[in-house]
Formats: C-alpha cells, sequence, structure tokens
C-alpha cells in the first residue's frame, strides 16, 4: 500500500512538475508595443502575421499591436515611454536627430517606399519624367515638401504650380485628364479602379531614385541600451513573420487585420500582397542577400546626401544617429521563403 502511495506521489509531483513547465513560458513572457503608423492593413502584415502564429511567443515575447489612424499618435507615445516601438520613417528619425530625442530605427522592413504617382491611363504618360507635363499633381503638404522638391532636383519640368492638395479624395484627379494624383502603390490604384472602372498608371517614386527606407521599426535609445536582446528578439520575429506572411499561411493574419480593421477587405488584401511581391516593396536591395529588415550605411547616407540637396536636412545633421545596422542584415529568415 505504501509502494503504491509513493507512486501515486511521485506521478502527482511529476504531474505538477509538467504543469508549472507549461506555465512559466508563458508567465516569462517579455511584453511589448507596436505601434503602427496607420489602421491595420496587408502593409502591417508580417507583424500582425507573428502574432498569430507563435512567433513572436517563439521568441519570448508577448506582442500588442497598437493600431494606428487619423486621430493615433503612437510616435509620442513611442517618446513618451508608452509604447516599445514604433513603425518610423528616415525623416522622422531625422527630425528627431535635430530636436534632441533619441529615437533610433534598428529596421526596414520597406525596402522602397510606397509612394506612388498616379496618371490617366490615356494621357500619354509613359515613364516617371512625362508626369511633369501635367497641368495639376494632386499631393498632400508632406510629399510637397519632401519629394516633389527631390523631383523638381533631379528632373527638369516639375514646378510649383502645378501643387493641389491632395484631401484622400481620388474624385479631382478621375475628372481631370491633364492631373496626377499621389497614392500608396497597395491602395489608391485599386481604389480608383473599382470607383473609375480604370486603372491609373502606376509611377514608384522609389523605382525613380526617391531612396527612402519605409516602415521601419523604430525604437529609443534607452531601450537599445537596457534591453538589447528584446530588441534583438522583436527584430528577429517580425523579420520571420514578415517572410511568413508573404510566402505562407497567412489567413489567421489577415483575421486579426480585419478584426482590427472591419473596413478592410480579402480583395483589398490580396491586392496589397500582389504589388508588394510585384515591386519588390519589401524584398529588394540589399534585403535580397542579407535578409528582409536590412539597413546599410551606404543607402541610409544616400538618402541623407539627397534631401541636404533639396534643403529638407541641414548638412552638419549627426544623421548616424538616427538608425543602426546592428541588429540587421543577418539574414534572418530568408529558410522561410518558399
Amino acid at each position: 500500500m505504501s509502494n503504491i502511495l509513493t507512486i501515486k506521489g511521485i506521478l502527482a509531483a511529476a504531474g505538477l512538475f509538467a504543469a508549472t513547465l507549461a506555465v512559466t513560458p508563458a508567465s516569462a513572457l517579455d511584453e511589448v508595443s507596436y505601434g503602427t503608423n496607420w489602421l491595420a492593413q496587408a502593409e502591417h502584415g508580417g507583424f500582425y502575421q507573428a502574432v498569430a502564429d507563435g512567433t513572436y511567443e517563439k521568441h519570448g515575447l508577448k506582442v500588442t499591436i497598437v493600431q494606428g489612424g487619423p486621430n493615433a499618435a503612437n510616435r509620442a507615445l513611442l517618446i513618451a515611454g508608452k509604447v516599445d516601438f514604433y513603425m518610423g520613417g528616415p525623416l522622422g528619425d531625422m527630425d528627431a536627430v535635430k530636436q534632441g530625442i533619441p529615437l533610433i530605427s534598428v529596421a526596414s522592413i520597406f525596402q522602397k517606399d510606397p509612394q506612388v504617382l498616379l496618371a490617366h491611363p490615356d494621357a500619354g504618360v509613359e515613364k516617371f519624367e512625362d508626369l511633369a507635363k501635367m497641368d495639376t499633381i494632386f499631393m498632400g503638404k508632406e510629399g510637397y515638401v519632401t519629394y516633389f522638391e527631390w523631383m523638381k532636383k533631379n528632373f527638369q519640368g516639375f514646378r510649383d504650380d502645378q501643387y493641389k492638395p491632395y484631401t484622400f479624395n481620388p474624385a479631382p484627379f478621375i475628372a481631370d485628364k491633364k492631373s496626377a494624383q499621389q497614392g500608396y502603390l497597395t491602395s489608391e490604384p485599386y481604389e480608383i479602379e473599382k470607383q473609375a472602372g480604370w486603372a491609373p498608371k502606376v509611377f514608384l517614386i522609389a523605382d525613380a531614385g526617391y531612396g527612402s527606407y519605409s516602415t521601419m521599426i523604430t525604437t529609443t535609445q534607452q531601450m537599445i541600451d537596457k534591453k538589447p536582446d528584446m530588441v534583438q528578439r522583436f527584430v528577429d520575429a517580425s523579420i520571420e513573420g514578415w517572410y511568413n506572411y508573404l510566402y505562407g499561411d497567412n489567413k489567421a493574419a489577415n483575421d486579426l487585420i480585419k478584426k482590427d480593421n472591419p473596413e478592410m477587405t480579402d480583395g483589398q488584401i490580396a491586392y496589397s500582397i500582389a504589388k508588394m511581391k510585384e515591386y519588390g516593396i519589401v524584398e529588394s536591395g540589399a534585403a535580397m542577400e542579407k535578409g528582409i529588415g536590412c539597413i546599410t550605411d551606404e543607402r541610409y547616407k544616400k538618402f541623407f546626401d539627397s534631401m541636404v540637396a533639396i534643403g529638407v536636412e541641414p548638412a552638419d545633421l549627426d544623421y548616424k544617429k538616427a538608425y543602426s545596422t546592428k541588429f540587421v542584415c543577418k539574414g534572418v529568415g530568408m529558410a522561410l521563403k518558399k
């Protein structure tokens, strides 16, 4: 009888130990938040994928995606320490350097900025420089003082009097054959074709030479100094999430995207993924050999120099404070590509 009790005791202890092991990893996960720059969409898909398929958990992280949008202030939340990472960009990071705010981008998921200019299919616009023939270019103020200045510097014929404010309503562009309009590669062309019944000509500004990184993983110097291992794990897991999203089963991630943003449709998601692949938004340049997320000193300096040339950034800015290359370009996740 005593042997039976002993065996039962051992089994009970073993069961308790197993249960403890099952609970411990979950309780030991580092809680991390990532603030996006807009409402949930396929352009954020790799991050949602890493949540949905357990990749973040595999790297010891419990990640909350804090959705951006018209009324969100996720960059301010990063500065205030309310989120751990933010979907930033080079110009915002360089502005932070000018203001003495220690924000640093540690990965660039998009190798190309998805910003495009659109033209009517029968307006005689066959190449990027032909856009200079348009009477009007609808664009936002931010684009007017950055990439439009770059366009005027690098191509002949673009003029300030072409500029009209873009109000995120394509109707004026659709009605005016002699106009062009800014847009996002993965959204406006899709919406215009739905509304107008014709597909606009699409010109990716990045393919014309505008070398900005985009959809970056930005954090604070304090985070890098105090928790470099956690930063590395978040970067690695996010990169793996992007490979899985682009080349694996992404249904669960898309379900999460639609849960956060109920207006998102399957058609829009499919279109966005196809265009990201077609134009090399995520995979091009150094990312083809060294993996998604890669940042190089040469590429960053070239963009900085182009911004100095148009007066957007001062030549004496210590722009190297805006980014770090030590967390990327290691080939992480490349084996996941099918």
